[in-house]
């Protein structure tokens, strides 16, 4: 079944009366109302049209965050053909936060890692709802290592509330972890592109977003504190959420004009949710527009095309 935000109300009270008179209609004793179902289905689907064309900050962190929005294995299993996991830091754990392997994007050879939400809650308590400890990012760095070694693009799949906060993983050294992920990004002679997908915040994402080519889902969300984080510090009331969203810049069209991303990626009309197969292949094909970009460049100019591209942020204001 279909889950409905509260601010879909209007669409789901439409969308369920549709269904009602579709039920109704098979019945072989009842009247014709496919004129009815036909009118109805063009009233939903302009309702949503309009609704997800004005959306608010909070009502996009809202669908960035939404069940039944595709995760990094279903995009894995949309774009990724032979795709191999590999598990481990090789220093004290595997964590599975973090999925990533080798594979092809579209024929070609790729390294692949993605944070995993999970989509129940058995899933969602084995990948830590997708926040990732320090050994995920340093399996992250041990195969950003490989794909440099070979030459392979490096591609990143961000949709985490941020880096695993527990005691233990400050222990075993988190902001490190998550430092050295960021200058491996940073130093690759390969090209790699990065997707916000869903929620992009903090730390966590930076860690495995720091690439030549940052694209983002159109509503998902990209910022270093989560909108309830900052209301608290802000306000010290997690309860203002929505009027920390609205001032936090964190929209991928705000974004964009900041010149913190480099593209935006369409979604089908409702969110990636309504249509996922939709979503999938338009981020594939971004990917392969982004990669496509960077193909002519070497090991030199990949390192300073990203390097230009992080200091440049905030220059151009």
């Amino acid at each position: 079944m279909r889950s409905y935000l509260d601010f879909e109300k209007p669409v789901a009270e439409l969308e369920a009366k549709v269904e009602e008179l579709r039920a109704l209609g098979e019945n072989r004793d009842a009247v014709s109302i496919t004129e009815d179902v036909s009118r109805l289905e063009v009233k939903a689907a302009d309702a949503l049209k309009d609704l997800y064309s004005k959306l608010t900050p909070w009502q996009k962190t809202l669908v960035a965050r939404h069940p039944q929005r595709p995760h990094f294995v279903d995009y894995c299993a949309g774009l990724i053909t032979e795709f191999t996991p590999l598990a481990g830091d090789r220093k004290f754990a595997e964590d599975e936060a973090i999925v990533a392997g080798f594979g092809r994007f579209r024929g070609q050879p790729v390294c692949v890692m993605g944070q995993e939400k999970g989509h129940n809650t058995e899933t969602r308590i084995r990948h830590n709802f997708g926040m990732a400890r320090p050994e995920g990012y340093r399996k992250a760095v041990r195969l950003m290592e490989m794909a440099d070694r070979f030459g392979l693009p490096v591609l990143s799949f961000v949709d985490t509330a941020g880096a695993y906060p527990g005691i233990e993983a400050e222990e075993r050294g988190q902001a490190e972890a998550i430092a050295r992920s960021t200058e491996m990004q940073l130093g690759l002679g390969v090209p790699n592109v990065s997707i916000i997908i869903g929620e992009g915040g903090s730390g966590g994402a930076i860690a495995i977003a720091t690439a030549n080519k940052v694209l983002m889902m159109e509503h998902a969300i990209y910022s270093v504190i989560s909108p309830e984080g900052a209301a608290s510090i802000l306000w010290r009331d997690a309860a203002r959420a929505q009027d920390a969203a609205t001032n936090m810049k964190i929209t991928a069209q705000d974004l964009l004009r900041l010149g913190v991303i480099d593209g935006i990626v369409t979604e089908p009309v409702g969110g990636a949710h309504r249509d996922p197969e939709a979503a999938i292949q338009a981020a594939g094909n971004a990917i392969e527009e982004a990669l496509h970009d960077l193909s002519n460049m070497g090991p030199a100019e990949i390192r300073d095309h990203r390097a230009d591209k992080f200091l440049n942020i905030g220059r151009k204001l």
